[in-house]
C-alpha cells in the first residue's frame, strides 16, 4: 500500500482471551470431585487478523451477517486485502454487500477505500463512479483517485484532477505529490513537474523523503539528470534507501550505466543495506555484454541474501542475462523460479529472439504452452518474429488465427509484426490482408508493407502504396525511401530513381545511408555516370559507400575501374570488409587478373581477415584466372565448408574440363550437405563440358525425383547442350518438347548450336523459328541465327536478321581479348591498332603465323568466317582475331617457360583453337585461354577440352 494511504490502517488489536466461568454448587451430600479445567486461554481471531494473514477466502467466510454497527471496521480490512490481491471480482462483491447493508456515500472513509481498491485492481471506471457519487471528499480521497489514474497509466486524467483540486481549493498534503510528480514524469512534462516542485517548496514538503524521492524520479523521467542529481545532493542525511534507489534508477533508466553503478558503490560505502528495488535498478544498469561480470557479482550477492530474491529480482536477473547474451544463464535462472509469471516467460522468449536463437524460442514456446500459459500480445509478437526469420509460414498462420480469435491482430504492434512475418515468408497476399485489416496504421506499418512488396519483387505494388502514403499526413523516413529504391532497382527504371533522388534532396533526407543506396540503385540500373556523381558528392564516405561504387563498376562490366577504386580505398583510413573484398575479387575474376587477385588475397592474410568468410570468392577468383590448383588449396584449407564453397569448387573443376573430379566432389558433398539447384547446375555443367552424357542424364533424374527439385530453365538448357554435344539431337528435341514449362531462348540456342555443329538442318530450322518467335533481347541469339544462315549460304536471310537487330537497337559485342602483363590489363579488339606497341605486336604475330604455317602445317580455315567477302580477306580477318594479338603480346613481353593467360569475351573459333595448339607446341609455352564458355589449357599441341567445346 502506498504511503499516501498509510493513515487508513487501523491499529492492530490485541488478542481477546475468554475465561470459562467455574460453576460451584454447595450441597449437603459430600462434595463431588469435579475435575479441574485448564485455565489456558483460548485464542480467537478478528477479521482484521485474518486479512493481515492474506487469506481472502477465510476473510469472506468471517464477514458478519450484519455490519450496520461498525461498517468501517468490518469492510476496510477486506477492501485492503482485495486491493493487495488485485481481486476485482471479490471487491465488486464487497461493494454490493456494502450498498445493501449501509450507505457507502455517507462514509467518506469507506468510499475512499473503494476508490483505492478499484484503482489497484485496474478498474478505473468503477473508481471514478464511486468518486463522482461522493458528497464529501477528503484529501485522502483525492489522493486515492490520483493514485488510481497513475497506477493505470492515465497521466492526462491526473492532470485534469489536479486542476480540479486547484480550482476547488483542495490543499495538497505530502502524499499528493508523489502521484502528481509521477504523472509529470510519464508525460515528460518538465514544466508541470517544476510547477508541482514549486508547490512542494511552498507547502514545506520539499524536505519530506517521499516527496524528494519522487522529485528525483520526475526529473530523471523528464531527461533532466542534472536536476535529479542536484536534488539528491541536497539531502543532508542520505540514510534512506529509497532515495538511493531513486537516483540509481534515474541514471539506469537513462542509459547512464556506469554512473548508476558508481552510485550503488557509494550507497554500499555509506553502510546502507540494499533492497529488491536497489538490486533491480543495478541489474537494469548492466545493459550489455561488457557488464556480464558485474551482473554475475550482483547475482551472487542476491543468492547470499535470500531475502532479496523475489519475483521482481528474478525477472530482472533473467532480463540482465538476456541483454548480456548469456541465454544459458537466463534459462537457468528462470528454471529456478518457484512461481513463473507471464513476464518471466516473455523475457526469456524475447531473449532468444534478440540473440538470434529462433529455433530455441519455438521450443521454449512449446514449454510455455505445456505449462498452461496463454500467449498475450508480447508472446505473439515474439513467436511471429521467430516464424518470420525461420520462414515457418504455417506456424505463423496458426499464430495469426490465434491472434484474430483473441482480438490481438487489431493491436498495432501485432499487426506490424504479422506484416513482417508474411513478408519474410514471401506470402504477399496474406501480408496485404494483415495490412488492410489494421484499424490504425503508423509509419512502421507502411514502411514494413512497402518493404515487403519491394523485397518480394512486387515493385509496382510498392510504388502504388508509396503514392497512397503521400496523400495522408505521415512523414516519410529514410527506411521507407530505402524500400522504394529497392523497388526502383527491381524495375531498373532510371527516371523513377531520379524522381526519388530529387524527392530525397528536397526533403533533406539525404544522409550517407540513402546516398549509398542511390549509388547502388544507379549501378543496378546501368546508369554508372549518376552513380559516380552521387558517390563523389558524399563528403564523409563509409565502407558501404566504397562497396556500393565498386559493386556498381563490377555490375556494369567496368572491372578495371573497380580495381582502381579498390586501390584508392586502401590508401584511406577505412578498412575494407568482406563485401568489399568479394566485389574486388569478382572484378579480378572477370578480368582473369591473377596478379590483382593474388594482391587481394595477400591483403586478406596481412589483415588477419578470416579466409573462411570469402573462401568461395577466392576459389572462384583462382579458378577463373586459370589456377584451379590454387583454388583447390584454398578449398582444402577451410575446415567448415558450406554449400556455396562446395558448389564453387565443383564449378571450378567443370569449367576446366575435369568432369569426373567434379562428380567425385559432388558425391562427397552429398554425404553431409543437401545439394540445391545451383549445386546441381554446376555438376551438370561439368558433365556437359566433359562429354559425360550418361552421368548428366542421371544427375538430372536424381535432382528431379530424389531431391524433389523442380528444374530451372538453366538445367534444361544444360542437359540439351549435353545431349547436343553428344550428337543425340533427336533425344534433345524430344526432351525439349516434353518440358513442363515453355522452353526459353537459351534452350533453343543450345539445340541450334548443336544442330550447327552436327549439320542437322531440319532440327536447326525448327530451333531457328522457335528462337525468332520468342523475340529475344539478347543480341547473341540473333548473331547465332545469322551465322547459321550465312553458313548455309542464305545471305539474304542473314542480312534480314541483322536488320532486325538494328531495328530493336541491339548490337553485337565485338570480339575482345585481354592479357595481364606487368601491372596492367592490356585489351585487344579484332584487327586492333590502338595499342601503343601495335607495330611490335603486329610484327611478332606475323612471325608466329609464319612459323606455325611452315613448321606446323597451319592452313587458315576460312569456313569460320561467315562474312560475305573474298577468300583472302577472310584469311586476314582470321589472322587479326583478338586472342592472337593478346598471345603475340604475351610472347613478346613475358618470360620464357611462364604460362600465357588470355581471356576472351566470346567463344574461341575452331581456327583459333588450332592456332593455339600449334603455338603451344612450337613455342614451348602453356597457353591458358578462357573464353565465354570454359577454359582451354593448351600444352604441347594438345587442349584440355579434347576439342570438345
Amino acid at each position: 500500500m502506498p504511503a499516501s494511504l498509510a493513515h487508513l490502517h487501523t491499529n492492530n488489536c490485541s488478542s481477546i482471551f475468554a475465561h470459562p466461568p467455574m460453576l460451584i454448587q454447595t450441597q449437603i451430600n459430600p462434595t463431588l470431585k469435579i475435575p479441574s479445567f485448564s485455565r489456558k486461554p483460548i485464542q480467537t481471531h478478528t477479521l482484521k487478523d485474518i486479512c493481515l494473514r492474506g487469506n481472502l477466502k477465510e476473510a469472506f467466510q468471517s464477514l458478519p451477517v450484519s455490519s450496520n454497527d461498525h461498517p468501517d471496521e468490518t469492510y476496510a480490512p477486506v477492501l485492503e486485502l482485495c486491493a493487495q490481491k488485485k481481486a476485482l471480482s471479490q471487491g465488486l462483491q464487497i461493494h454490493a454487500r456494502m450498498i445493501k447493508s449501509c450507505s457507502v456515500s455517507e462514509s467518506v472513509f469507506l468510499a475512499t477505500k473503494l476508490v483505492f481498491m478499484y484503482g489497484k485492481c485496474g478498474s478505473v471506471r468503477n473508481a471514478e463512479k464511486v468518486f463522482d457519487q461522493m458528497g464529501q471528499r477528503s484529501i485522502f480521497t483525492w489522493n486515492a483517485m490520483i493514485g488510481a489514474y497513475v497506477s493505470n497509466g492515465k497521466p492526462f486524467e491526473v492532470l485534469q484532477t489536479y486542476k480540479e483540486m486547484r480550482v476547488l481549493g483542495v490543499s495538497l498534503d505530502a502524499y499528493s505529490f508523489p502521484s502528481l510528480l509521477k504523472a509529470s514524469g510519464l508525460l515528460k512534462n518538465l514544466y508541470l513537474g517544476s510547477e508541482i516542485h514549486g508547490l512542494a517548496v511552498k507547502f514545506g514538503y520539499d524536505s519530506t523523503v517521499c516527496v524528494v524521492n519522487s522529485l528525483v524520479a520526475m526529473y530523471a523521467k523528464c531527461d533532466d539528470l542534472f536536476g535529479a542529481r542536484r536534488l539528491f545532493g541536497r539531502i543532508d542525511q542520505k540514510d534512506d534507501v529509497v532515495s538511493w534507489n531513486s537516483i540509481i534508477s534515474a541514471y539506469s533508466s537513462n542509459g547512464r550505466s556506469m554512473e548508476a553503478l558508481e552510485l550503488f558503490r557509494e550507497m554500499q560505502k555509506a553502510g546502507l543495506d540494499s533492497n529488491t528495488y536497489t538490486v533491480v535498478a543495478c541489474l537494469q544498469a548492466c545493459e550489455d555484454y561488457s557488464f556480464r561480470k558485474l551482473g554475475k557479482e550482483i547475482h551472487a550477492a542476491v543468492l547470499k541474501s535470500a531475502q532479496l530474491l523475489d519475483a521482481y529480482v528474478a525477472g530482472a536477473l533473467v532480463a540482465m542475462y538476456v541483454r548480456c547474451c548469456k541465454m544459458s544463464e537466463a534459462v537457468r535462472t528462470f528454471n529456478k523460479l518457484e512461481e513463473k509469471d507471464k513476464v518471466a516467460w516473455n523475457s526469456v522468449l524475447t531473449g532468444f529472439i534478440q540473440n538470434g536463437m529462433c529455433s530455441e524460442a519455438l521450443h521454449f514456446f512449446h514449454d510455455f504452452q505445456n505449462a498452461g500459459e496463454k500467449p498475450d500480445q508480447v508472446t505473439v509478437i515474439s513467436i511471429l518474429v521467430a516464424c518470420g526469420r525461420l520462414g515457418y509460414l504455417l506456424n505463423g498462420m496458426e499464430l495469426h488465427a490465434y491472434a484474430i480469435k483473441n482480438g490481438f491482430d487489431l493491436d498495432l504492434q501485432v499487426g506490424n509484426t504479422l506484416i513482417d512475418m508474411y513478408a519474410k515468408c514471401s506470402c504477399v497476399n496474406y501480408m496485404g490482408y494483415a495490412f488492410n485489416r489494421m484499424p490504425d496504421k503508423d509509419l512502421i506499418s507502411w514502411t514494413t508493407v512497402i518493404a515487403g512488396y519491394a523485397q518480394n519483387s512486387y515493385a509496382l505494388k510498392a510504388f502504388e502504396l508509396f503514392r497512397e502514403l503521400q496523400l495522408i499526413d505521415i512523414d516519410v523516413d529514410p527506411m521507407m525511401i530505402g524500400s522504394i529504391l529497392l523497388a526502383c532497382s527491381e524495375l531498373a527504371c532510371v527516371p523513377q530513381v531520379k524522381e526519388i533522388h530529387g524527392y530525397i534532396m528536397r526533403r533533406g533526407l539525404s544522409d550517407v545511408v540513402l546516398r549509398n543506396m542511390i549509388v547502388d540503385v544507379y549501378g543496378e540500373c546501368g546508369h554508372i555516370d549518376y552513380a559516380v556523381q552521387t558517390f563523389e558528392s558524399i563528403q564523409f564516405k563509409d565502407v558501404v559507400s566504397w562497396t556500393s561504387m565498386i559493386s556498381a563498376y563490377v555490375h556494369n562490366g567496368l572491372a578495371n575501374e573497380a580495381l582502381e577504386l579498390f586501390h584508392i580505398l586502401n590508401k584511406t583510413n577505412i578498412h575494407p570488409d568482406s563485401i568489399v573484398l568479394k566485389s574486388a575479387l569478382s572484378a579480378a575474376s572477370s578480368l582473369s587478373a591473377l596478379k590483382y587477385g593474388k594482391e587481394i588475397h595477400g591483403f586478406v592474410i596481412r589483415q588477419n581477415f578470416s579466409e573462411g568468410s570469402i573462401a568461395s570468392s577466392l576459389v572462384d577468383m583462382y579458378s577463373r584466372c586459370g589456377m584451379v590448383e590454387n583454388a583447390h588449396t584454398i578449398f582444402k584449407s577451410i575446415q567448415s565448408k558450406d554449400l556455396v564453397l562446395w558448389t564453387s569448387m565443383i564449378n571450378a573443376y567443370g569449367m576446366h574440363g575435369h568432369g569426373k573430379v567434379a562428380i567425385d566432389l559432388f558425391n562427397k558433398m552429398k554425404e553431409n550437405l543437401t545439394p540445391d539447384h545451383v549445386a546441381f547446375l554446376s555438376v551438370l555443367y561439368a558433365c556437359s563440358h566433359s562429354g559425360l552424357t550418361a552421368e548428366g542424364r542421371q544427375f538430372f533424374e536424381i535432382m528431379k525425383y530424389e531431391y524433389q527439385l523442380e528444374p530451372w530453365p538453366e538445367h534444361y538448357a544444360c542437359l540439351v547442350d549435353l545431349l547436343g554435344r553428344a550428337n543425340c539431337l533427336e533425344e534433345a528435341y524430344e526432351f525439349v518438347k516434353s518440358m513442363q514449362m515453355a522452353p526459353t531462348a537459351e534452350i533453343w540456342c543450345a539445340l541450334l548450336r548443336a544442330c550447327q555443329v552436327h549439320s542437322n538442318q531440319e532440327l536447326g530450322e525448327i530451333a531457328v523459328q522457335k528462337l525468332l518467335e520468342l523475340g529475344s533481347t539478347n543480341p547473341g541469339h540473333y548473331v547465332l541465327v545469322s551465322n547459321v544462315f550465312a553458313a548455309k549460304g542464305r545471305c539474304k536471310d542473314a542480312e534480314k536478321i541483322r536488320s532486325r537487330m538494328k531495328e530493336r537497337g541491339l548490337k553485337k559485342s565485338p570480339g575482345c581479348s585481354w592479357i595481364e602483363v606487368g601491372n596492367r590489363i592490356h585489351t585487344f579488339i579484332a584487327r586492333d591498332k590502338s595499342h601503343p606497341e601495335c607495330h611490335h605486336i603486329t610484327k611478332k604475330l606475323d612471325q608466329i603465323t609464319e612459323k606455325v604455317e611452315k613448321e606446323g602445317g597451319y592452313i587458315a580455315q576460312t569456313k569460320f568466317v561467315l562474312h560475305n567477302v573474298e577468300e583472302n580477306e577472310k584469311v586476314k580477318m582470321l589472322y587479326g582475331h583478338s586472342e592472337r594479338l593478346a598471345i603475340a603480346y604475351g610472347l613478346l613481353k613475358t618470360a620464357e617457360q611462364t604460362p600465357i593467360r588470355v581471356t576472351k569475351n566470346l567463344r574461341v573459333c575452331g581456327d583459333c583453337h588450332t592456332f593455339c595448339k600449334l603455338v603451344s607446341k612450337l613455342f614451348g609455352r602453356e597457353l591458358v585461354v578462357r573464353d565465354a564458355n570454359r577454359f582451354h589449357h593448351f600444352e604441347d599441341g594438345v587442349c584440355s577440352c579434347g576439342d570438345f567445346w
